[in-house]
């Protein structure tokens, strides 16, 4: 055997023997979008990245750009919290599905105001990014929270710059309790904002009421838990008032149809139910049903099918609620349109 032979003969044998072919196989999943979901994708990645050897490279950048990412083929996945049409989806030749539900918190920055101490309802929220509430002791609000000592404080509203599933969201549920903001400014992943500053991602929006007094915003829960944010209590549609807790995140998703032929589009905002928070909806993976890489792809549904069978207390964990199994089931089998799927083997 020439030198040559035995250096190669001895490089496999070192790696059956150390197990590296674990090491050169890992690969990194590609994927870009809402920040609402960031923080348990996040989770989920790092324990993943424990058992399979292989990460996730998730570009927080907004539902609007991982909408760009995916239709520019420069991700793997993309992700929206809002959910895109048949006709969108048929456009790209796209598939489309929910990771987990989530709900969207107004937070405040009100002196001596503590996390869950105020309430708002929705014309209430809608007349403030209307500007047409620009106090906080304003009647409106004083009607809602006879108990506060609220401050005779300019309101400055904040809200997202960029383009987001969570504006989606927002605006969606703005759309449906006022007819002036569904008329004026309607509902998009990005809108015309009435009055108010802009900051990039939950994050930024989070930053900027923790810094600003008399700030207003919303956020995906865990953003508000995370920084400690006063997070608002809700009237809902049914007139209750609710906390932003799980349980009342899944209340809102307890008629949903999720239907695969509308490619579980489903909007979770202003539902029926005593116990239902009103702002609540899920975030969407997007991928091509004819990849050009389908090993990467085939890669990212492993995550995803990795994290519905062991995520779910993650999830818990960020006050996220995770889908019901027959749910994840009837997702599961829809990846069945993904060349190079073939079941995950």
């Amino acid at each position: 055997m020439s030198l040559f032979n035995k250096f190669i003969a001895g490089a496999i044998a070192l790696v059956a023997a150390t197990g590296m072919t674990t090491a050169v196989l890992a690969l990194d999943i590609s994927g870009a979008g809402a920040t609402f979901p960031f923080p348990i994708y996040s989770k989920w990645a790092s324990a993943y990245k424990g058992v399979s050897g292989n990460g996730l490279n998730y570009q927080s950048i907004g539902s609007g750009g991982g909408i760009k990412q995916i239709e520019s083929k420069t991700v793997t996945f993309g992700a929206s919290d809002m959910p895109l049409s048949v006709q969108e989806l048929n456009r790209y030749g796209l598939l489309q599905f929910p990771s987990v539900i989530g709900g969207v918190v107004p937070v405040v920055n009100v002196r001596g105001v503590a996390p869950g101490a105020m309430v708002l309802d929705g014309p209430t929220l809608a007349n403030i990014y209307l500007g047409k509430i620009p106090k906080w002791n304003d009647a409106a609000i004083k009607k809602l929270n006879p108990s506060l000592n609220l401050p005779d404080q300019v309101i400055t509203t904040v809200h997202r710059s960029d383009g987001s599933g969570t504006v989606f969201i927002f605006t969606n549920y703005l759309s449906k309790v006022s007819p002036e903001w569904k008329d004026r400014v309607a509902f998009a992943t990005a809108v015309d904002w009435p009055v108010g500053i802009g900051a990039k991602g939950n994050e930024g929006v989070a930053g900027n009421v923790a810094q600003t007094s008399g700030a207003i915003g919303f956020v995906e829960y865990a953003y508000a838990k995370q920084n400690k944010l006063a997070y608002t209590k809700m009237a809902n549609k049914d007139g209750k008032t609710v906390s932003p807790v799980a349980a009342s995140f899944g209340a809102a998703a307890a008629g949903a149809a999720w239907d695969p032929a509308n490619g579980f589009g489903t909007v979770l905002t202003d539902q029926a139910g005593a116990d239902t928070w009103p702002i609540a909806g899920a975030t969407f993976v997007l991928v091509y049903k004819q990849p050009q890489d389908p090993a990467a792809t085939k890669e990212a549904l492993k995550f995803f099918e990795w994290a519905y069978k062991n995520g779910d207390a993650m999830a818990d964990g960020l006050d996220y609620v995770a889908l019901p199994d027959a749910v994840k089931q009837r997702i599961m089998t829809s990846w069945s349109q993904v060349q190079g799927w073939n079941g995950g083997h």
